[in-house]
């Protein structure tokens, strides 16, 4: 008997075990070192490695031969992997020395390094548990986390020191707080010099930041877990940064601004970028690592809020700015003083720089996101066909990922100087699916939407139960052509709904008038747009679509949306299933939430108006709630806060309390009835 399609795609953690990732190319391009699981279901990450000039593929560290334990990981590091979504084990991430010679992993809170050429791998003693270990570009010395204390080891000696130790029980060295980590995908806190004698250290003190308490109320005999959570409104971390040498040497670098979102050590030179708490202005600074002067490069400014983009500040060879910012209506590349892309293409995100050329992501069509060079004279498109793309390159060898509608999963090519293009081959499980989307505009406001049907409906036969199965937040999307975005949605829509997937306002891809639509209203336009989405739909397949039949699903700011939706526009929406809702954004984060609606107490009148729990008396329809207990960034108080003013209001309604459950829901018997139950509760509320 074949495995269903919900208890697959639980075990597959969404069929990405099996797919290549994680790549680095070393600097002769002669070899490209990747993670990839040895099957599609099995959840233990090896590290690999290719050579790019015999074509032969070779295993480098397999952790079930090191004889580590995958559950005894430091609570650091278990959080740190919350932070980045990463559901897989093993060796799940690593960093090599700059000729790429060697790597170095964290393994069950252990310190490994090993040979790339020979795959001779080594633990080395360390005093505790060990959270993102960096080899230095030489290769010598390995710097790592351990219990808040930046320490360093020796590789030839084995010499192992502390080189910032915290002051107290609130602070950490070479860390990212949970802001960084969360909001500004910021998952590290130090940085090598690249003479390999001294580092960039960020220190944090959470001491200001207030202290809540998540509870597992179906083990009554254990404690709450302490959390610091900076709540919108609230002090956040306190985050310092300095310049520490090997010698012992502390330069301190102060930077006035609240956020520090990143920073990057090159030969070029050392610099930072630094943020204010209203995120309307972003400056770059370089840094004299002597003395720890700052010169400010640059500052953009922005009335509703500013962008911080990944893979910038780089430099070219010659020492030119690499950057991105908003500019003339468009997110646009610079290069030195110099916008290099035009307006109507909207860039993503740098991935890498080799010398004078740039690799960046960009798109055109907000439903694709292709691959880009610049040369240092003109643009060239690397990808040509319709797709989501990403890839990196290093001494003129390429990697390239691709996404498209007609393929399941991702396929990953080498391309060689010559042209010669070597596969990196995915085992991915094949989801079983006949996919059937279609991809196109609706509505006013022309948004991106894909209409997923079931594989059996033949057009105009019968009219469907609507599902709308949005995610619908700022900076977010859903809506793009990759065969794998709409496996969950083309099950669905194998149990009788036509299902709409729709992007509205303030999703990226349209540009920084587009994204910023969403300002001091969270509620408003994406709700409007989910209707608008809807009706344009039902024009178009006006005898496949039951207007009188609409239910709407979604997780995190999609659960938000989904309640929001039968609250207020209970005309339209007749059942929703609301997972880990957001309910009132005072309980949300700092920089997610005040990016969009300022600061609480300026602007109260801001957050009562994207918050749920003014229309609790409004809800005239069957709403279930979904929320994992454990959840440490959406907290379960969201939902439970909902819940008591729908009590108070005399509406009835249902929670799902998910016991040890965080917000990505990793557990696989969880996940496999999550998507039953869905399904059962629509059926039943939508009636059929």
């Amino acid at each position: 008997m074949s495995e269903s399609f919900p208890r697959l795609s639980a075990r597959t953690r969404r069929f990405t075990l099996g797919v290549p990732r994680g790549f680095t190319i070393s600097p002769d391009g002669g070899r490209v070192v990747f993670l990839r699981t040895k099957s599609g279901t099995d959840p233990v990450t090896c590290l690999w490695e290719l050579d790019t000039r015999d074509h032969v593929e070779r295993l480098v560290v397999d952790p079930r031969t090191l004889d580590a334990d995958e559950e005894n990981l430091p609570p650091e590091e278990r959080a740190r992997r919350e932070r980045s979504r990463e559901s897989a084990g093993g060796v799940v991430g690593y960093a090599a020395d700059k000729e790429v010679a060697k790597a170095v992993f964290a393994l069950s809170g252990e310190l490994y390094v090993t040979i790339l050429a020979t795959g001779d791998t080594q633990k080395l003693d360390t005093p505790g548990g060990v959270i993102d270990p960096r080899l230095s570009p030489d290769g010598r010395t390995v710097a790592y986390v351990s219990q808040g204390t930046l320490r360093v080891q020796d590789l030839a000696t084995g010499a192992d020191r502390a080189l910032a130790a915290p002051e107290s029980d609130t602070v950490t060295y070479g860390l990212a707080e949970f802001i960084a980590a969360e909001e500004m995908d910021r998952m590290r806190g130090y940085w090598w010099s690249p003479d390999s004698d001294a580092l960039l250290v960020e220190r944090a003190d959470e001491a200001p930041v207030r202290t809540w308490y998540i509870a597992d109320p179906a083990n009554p005999s254990r404690p709450a877990a302490e959390q610091r959570y900076p709540a919108a409104g609230t002090p956040n971390a306190v985050t310092e940064l300095f310049v520490i040498g090997l010698d012992g040497s502390r330069v301190a670098v102060p930077y006035e601004q609240e956020y520090l979102t990143t920073a990057a050590w090159d030969s070029h030179a050392l610099s930072i970028v630094t943020m204010s708490r209203d995120q309307k202005s972003l400056r770059l600074f370089t840094v004299d690592p002597a003395t720890g002067a700052s010169t400010l490069v640059r500052e953009d400014t922005d009335p509703a809020w500013v962008d911080v983009v990944g893979g910038v500040p780089a430099h070219l060879d010659d020492g030119s700015l690499v950057w991105v910012a908003a500019h003339e209506g468009g997110n646009r590349l610079f290069v030195g003083d110099r916008a290099v892309t035009p307006p109507t293409l909207q860039v993503r995100d740098v991935l890498d720089v080799d010398h004078d050329s740039v690799l960046f992501r960009a798109s055109g069509d907000p439903t694709e996101i292709q691959l880009w060079t610049w040369d240092g004279h003109s643009l060239l498109p690397v990808s040509t066909r319709s797709g989501v793309f990403s890839g990196r390159m290093s001494g003129g060898v390429g990697v390239l990922s691709e996404q498209t509608l007609d393929a399941e999963g991702v396929s990953t090519t080498v391309v060689l100087r010559d042209g010669m293009a070597l596969p990196i081959p995915s085992v991915a499980e094949r989801p079983g699916l006949d996919l059937r989307v279609s991809l196109g505009r609706s509505g006013r406001r022309e948004l991106a939407t894909a209409v997923v049907l079931p594989s059996w409906h033949e057009p105009g036969s019968r009219k469907l139960p609507v599902l709308m199965d949005p995610y619908g937040g700022p900076h977010a999307q859903r809506v793009l052509a990759r065969h794998g975005g709409y496996l969950e949605s083309q099950w669905f829509a194998e149990q009788g709904f036509a299902v709409i997937v729709a992007d509205g306002r303030g999703t990226p891809g349209r540009g920084p008038a587009w994204e910023r639509e969403m300002l001091d209203d969270l509620a408003t336009p994406a709700l409007e747009d989910q209707v608008d989405a809807l009706r344009g739909v039902a024009e178009q397949y006006p005898d496949d679509l039951d207007l009188s039949r609409v239910g709407i699903r979604g997780w995190s700011f999609g659960g938000f949306l989904a309640a929001l939706a039968v609250l207020r526009r209970p005309d339209v929406f007749h059942a929703a299933v609301a997972g880990a809702p957001v309910t009132d954004w005072r309980l949300y984060d700092t920089c997610y939430t005040e990016r969009y609606l300022g600061h609480p107490d300026e602007q109260p009148e801001v957050y009562d108006r994207s918050s749920l729990f003014g229309d609790a008396a409004k809800l005239e329809r069957p709403l279930l709630l979904i929320h994992g207990l454990a959840d440490d960034n959406v907290v379960a108080a969201h939902t439970l806060r909902l819940s008591s003013a729908l009590l108070a209001a005399g509406r009835p309604h249902t929670v799902l309390p998910l016991s040890g459950v965080t917000h990505m829901t990793p557990q696989e018997v969880v996940a496999e009835n999550l998507m039953l139950l869905q399904v059962d509760f629509l059926k039943k509320s939508l009636g059929g």
